[in-house]
């Protein structure tokens, strides 16, 4: 074969590369569109502000007049509008269902133009290890295909939830992601992007999606599971030998049960969990998942289960081996002492004499910037770890205090959590507004949790109603919202 000829068959194979990448990319094209969510960004340091905010995102069309998406931003949406191709028209488009808790929404639009010439995608069933996965996104109007690499298979919280969940990891240097790019892998859909830290890229995985969605349109979704017990791994073999395991060194030791309303617990604080619906668990609290190798055990909470489905465990108990059936508890915000996320109504408050009281939720938290574990106030952060009682579902705080001669002396108190006004315990913004009714010697005596360095505010009862009227003028704030009225 002479050089020409070379050349020219070297020609044509690299035109049919190029044209076969160019035609992958036009087909994942139709299947891609943009997301525009406009939404209300609840501003908790000052909760009787509503702004609002517009971000994009990316959909991907999974059926007849569907769009699949991560929920982000859209439980508070106000506006949704879609758009195909990466420039051009927009649509109106509407939330058909969503659920925080797994992080998926489904959209559609109306208008029957829009669908015109979309197709849907393949998700995947299974989505192995490989050493590359493609990322596609729509950027700039231009469509973008990009390889990333695979970092791992791991356990995670959702972006919304805490209910763990499994999880791609992939190592990019690119930016700008988590918007719900999709990933691609041997041409079907490996998963969405929810959020992106360093290099580490999060993706939830086409399986997990797949399970959510099949039980969703076959109207049997129950929500997300999760394991409600605590537990530490069993590594320490004088753990082990104290609890009288037998045997080869295995499991984790359960450490704490709460109690649930209704709910007699199957477990005890000292088992050690052995097997999992038939996994067994190791020493570090994983267990070895034919698909994705060693995971977390919190996996099998969400492993084809939902809350209320039967999970197998297999403890060692008091020297002996017991099988008990654990039901799977549903995840809910309304279940922690400290909600992860508020979405069925802006924040709410009262403001009393200028005293700002509000629900403690992990949103004002996240108020400190990205680095809020380490920059929120510790003695609200700490309670987070401490479950609801039926005597206080929930904390309320006094987050700030509004200036005013009725307030001297107590202008710099805030971030304080209140145990009682006026004799009565305070769990919700309801308890402040019936205390602050019933005042004691013409006093109104605000009490903070032990620990704290201001343990009590004392008020006068007689001019507080007339302070109050003049803080919300001076201020600006919205009278309807004084006592927490929506």
């Amino acid at each position: 074969m002479n050089s020409i000829a070379r050349l020219w068959l070297g020609f044509t194979a690299l035109m049919i590369g190029f044209l076969s990448v160019q035609a992958a990319e036009q087909k994942w094209e139709k299947s891609v569109v943009t997301v525009e969510v406009t939404y209300k960004d609840f501003d908790f340091f000052q909760p009787w502000t509503t702004p609002t905010r517009s971000i994009r995102k990316h959909g991907l069309v999974v059926g007849e007049r569907e769009i699949l998406t991560t929920a982000q931003h859209l439980p508070t949406e106000t506006l949704i509008r879609l758009q195909k191709g990466g420039r051009g028209k927009w649509y109106s488009g509407k939330v058909t269902w969503l659920d925080p808790q797994a992080d998926l929404a489904l959209i559609t639009s109306e208008d029957a133009t829009f669908w015109e010439g979309l197709k849907p995608a393949e998700l995947a069933e299974v989505v192995p290890s490989a050493p590359d996965f493609t990322l596609i996104r729509w950027r700039d109007g231009n469509f973008e295909s990009r390889r990333v690499e695979f970092s791992k298979f791991s356990v995670k919280d959702g972006a919304l939830s805490y209910a763990p969940r499994l999880t791609l990891e992939l190592n990019t240097e690119l930016t700008g992601l988590g918007w719900a790019e999709p990933v691609l892998l041997d041409g079907k859909v490996a998963g969405l992007t929810t959020s992106k830290s360093g290099n580490t890229c999060n993706v939830v995985p086409a399986p997990f999606i797949r399970g959510v969605l099949e039980a969703q349109r076959a109207g049997k979704y129950r929500g997300l599971g999760y394991f409600d017990f605590t537990w530490q791994p069993g590594e320490n073999p004088t753990t082990l030998k104290f609890l009288k395991l037998e045997g080869p060194e295995r499991g984790a030791v359960v450490i704490k049960v709460p109690k649930r309303p209704g709910v007699e617990p199957v477990l005890k604080a000292r088992d050690i969990l052995l097997e999992v619906d038939g996994f067994p668990v190791d020493v570090e609290g994983d267990y070895l998942d034919p698909d994705y190798g060693h995971l977390l055990l919190e996996n099998l909470s969400s492993r084809g289960k939902f809350a209320g489905d039967t999970v197998v465990l297999k403890v060692w108990r008091d020297g002996k081996e017991v099988t008990v059936n654990y039901v799977l508890p549903q995840a809910k915000y309304d279940d922690e002492l400290v909600p992860r996320e508020v979405f069925d109504h802006p924040p709410e408050y009262v403001v009393a004499g200028g005293l700002v009281f509000q629900q403690l939720e992990q949103p004002f938290l996240r108020g400190w910037g990205e680095d809020w574990r380490r920059r929120a106030p510790f003695r609200l952060q700490h309670y987070q770890n401490d479950q609801p009682t039926p005597e206080r579902p929930s904390l309320v705080m006094l987050s700030s205090v509004l200036p005013d001669p009725v307030n001297v002396g107590y202008q710099d108190v805030r971030m304080l959590i209140v145990d009682q006004i006026n004799g009565r315990k305070i769990a919700t913004l309801a308890d402040v507004v019936a205390a602050l009714k019933e005042p004691k010697d013409g006093v109104q005596r605000i009490q903070f949790m032990k620990g704290d360095t201001l343990q009590t505010i004392l008020l006068d009862a007689a001019t507080l109603d007339e302070a109050t009227q003049r803080v919300l003028k001076r201020y600006g704030l919205p009278a309807e919202k004084r006592l927490g009225k929506s």
